[in-house]
């Protein structure tokens, strides 16, 4: 914070310009209830000049004369410049429209000035009781002496067993409404607050993404000193605080329990007299699904990464098979330039590459052939039946049947896994009929196949036997038909 950064910062970094704007007001109103207010992370280029000129021309009423003289779409494509930085302009894979998200930058100007108006209920309890927790847990994560650690469990145990027999004796402890709505302003607040590191963390893996295209760009070595600089870079960037803890988080989210859990609790909440008087935003009761596609956006760009990678790689195949048939083809036309003049002398001699040894121990002792003893039996065929039903008796699994069930499940959510969906339709023609579940997962873009976890199926066969199968985690999800 010396005086040097602080002019950088005012003369580089786009939240500084947005608040220094002249039409700071106008833009951030504009961004706040077009990206941040609803949480949309992408508008195609179309629905973003039709809001914004609906957006000035509600100014330009309330005004009574003009105030800004462009145009919509001039407005977009200067926010979206270099040197604005407060919109992202790029086009999405197999679209020829260009498509606008808000910058982790702009996102941080905009909250800033959120911050800056009055606040109806500002709640301290909640928050000293989660520092102290925090506090808790840093203490307890980090002590080394076993009996401490069992002395402060054995502390929670009498704890949690006098509050049981206190709610045994009838005497029931219930939050007061203003402690609900504190919690609950704080847990909105948390959650908000995770959309926008999402966009944060999105910027970095971008900018990482950025980097290797200018290197591959600009790259005239080797292929595997480019490697081993891009991947120490992408390992400094997974390996790191922030990595660590968003893999920890995608893991916990990707959790069917976790989410139906949480979407449990976030219902039951919303349901409570103090919470409802505060007329919360119905978003909220989807928040986790919002966490999903913010997190899957981010799982994009760093696959994108991977496939910069694979495309520089298959391009320097080709350039090296490339140099390989010229090398051959110059071969060939000397061969053809040299065919017909045949030397008077040799060319060249070559001895014996190696004498021939054979050693007496070497060979194999003799063995008799064996002989088959076969007999001359004459067939009955009157004795001999065949059961031609065996020829009918075929397992076929339908796949348009399972892939009507998987369809049928998420109609009422966005994904769900195997065990689950098997636990609503029951497997019916055993093994067979599950081997075709992980086939339609295989061929689904949507769904995902986590090999480092696995999942329990049961089903009860033919003969009444319950059987299990531990396969994979499998999860079904809905097809995205939007934006990236």
């Amino acid at each position: 914070m010396d005086y040097q950064q602080l002019a950088a910062q005012r003369r580089s970094h786009p939240a500084w310009r947005l608040l220094a704007a002249d039409h700071a007001p106008m833009i951030a109103s504009f961004l706040y209830r077009s990206f941040s207010a609803p949480n949309i992370r992408t508008f195609s280029r179309d629905e973003l000049v039709t809001r914004l000129d609906d957006h000035l021309f509600h100014l330009h009423d309330m005004a009574g004369e003009p105030l800004y003289s462009k145009s919509a779409a001039a407005y977009l494509d200067d926010w979206a410049a270099d040197d604005r930085g407060w919109l992202r302009k790029y086009y999405p894979e197999g679209e020829d429209q260009p498509h606008y998200d808000l910058t982790s930058p702009a996102e941080a100007a905009i909250e800033w000035l959120k911050g800056l108006g009055q606040r109806s209920f500002i709640g301290t309890e909640s928050r000293l009781m989660t520092v102290f927790g925090l506090l808790k847990q840093i203490v307890d994560g980090t002590e080394l002496n076993p009996r401490t650690r069992i002395a402060e469990l054995q502390k929670r145990k009498a704890d949690i067993d006098a509050e049981i027999a206190r709610i045994r004796a009838g005497h029931v402890e219930l939050m007061e409404p203003v402690q609900v709505r504190e919690r609950f302003l704080q847990m909105a607040s948390t959650a908000r607050e995770l959309l926008a590191d999402f966009r944060a963390l999105d910027q970095n893996f971008r900018s990482l993404d950025r980097g290797v295209r200018e290197q591959i760009a600009t790259w005239d070595g080797g292929k595997g000193e480019l490697l081993q600089q891009v991947f120490g870079w992408r390992d400094t960037l997974t390996d790191s605080d922030e990595g660590k803890s968003f893999r920890a988080f995608w893991d916990l989210l990707m959790s069917p329990a976790r989410q139906d859990e949480l979407s449990g609790l976030l219902e039951q909440v919303m349901a409570m007299p103090a919470v409802r008087e505060l007329a919360p935003d119905s978003r909220l009761r989807r928040i986790h699904y919002d966490w999903l596609e913010a997190g899957e956006l981010t799982q994009r760009t760093v696959a994108r990464l991977s496939e910069q990678l694979r495309r520089y790689l298959d391009d320097q195949a080709w350039l090296e098979n490339r140099r390989i048939m010229e090398l051959i083809r110059n071969v060939e036309q000397k061969a053809l330039a040299l065919r017909g003049r045949i030397p008077d002398q040799g060319l060249g001699a070559i001895d014996e590459p190696g004498p021939e040894i054979t050693l007496p121990m070497e060979r194999l002792i003799y063995t008799p052939p064996f002989k088959a003893a076969i007999r001359e039996v004459a067939i009955d065929e009157s004795e001999a039946p065949i059961a031609s039903d065996a020829l009918f008796d075929q397992v076929y699994v339908d796949q348009a049947r399972l892939l009507a069930a998987v369809r049928r499940a998420l109609q009422t959510r966005r994904q769900i896994s195997l065990a689950s969906l098997v636990g609503e339709a029951p497997i019916e023609q055993g093994l067979a009929e599950l081997a075709t579940y992980l086939k339609l997962a295989s061929e689904d873009p949507a769904a995902v196949i986590d090999d480092e976890r696995t999942e329990q199926v049961d089903w009860v066969d033919g003969d009444g036997c319950r059987r299990r199968a531990t396969v994979p985690l499998v999860v079904f999800a809905v097809k995205e038909h939007g934006n990236e």
